[in-house]
């Protein structure tokens, strides 16, 4: 018996995310490991569960997460993005909705090289008049 599966590709940063939705009854786990044992801050969990909450498939769907690379913020992210694009194989009619929360766009903003002469990307060393 084939079971249905939603693939969907989420980047954020440095972080790519692999996700997979199977009809089950709600688990999301990342890497092997349970989402409040991924995630320790409750705003990063409230990120990646905020397209299921936006379609009313919390329930519906057994969420499995590989995520790799960036920080936990970015992985977060990129859990957001590749769930709603699988989301949206699931079902086109989440498209509207989706794109006006935003989810479906992948979010440009890259970290600033460090520049030479200065202690960071913009960040320059202190100034001393004496």
């Amino acid at each position: 018996m084939a079971q249905v599966q939603y693939y969907g590709t989420g980047r954020r940063k440095h972080s790519v995310a692999r996700v997979r939705l199977v009809p089950g009854e709600g688990r999301i786990i990342i890497n092997k490991r349970d989402i409040n044992d991924y995630f320790g801050l409750e705003t990063l969990k409230l990120i990646v569960k905020q397209p299921l909450t936006l379609t009313d498939t919390l329930g519906k769907y057994d969420v499995l997460v590989i995520a790799h690379g960036g920080g936990t913020t970015g992985q977060a992210g990129a859990i957001r993005h590749g769930i709603s694009r699988a989301l949206l194989k699931a079902d086109t009619e989440f498209r509207g909705s989706l794109k006006r929360a935003g989810f479906l766009t992948r979010d440009p903003r890259m970290k600033e090289r460090k520049k030479y002469g200065l202690k960071a990307a913009r960040r320059a060393p202190q100034f001393s008049k004496r």
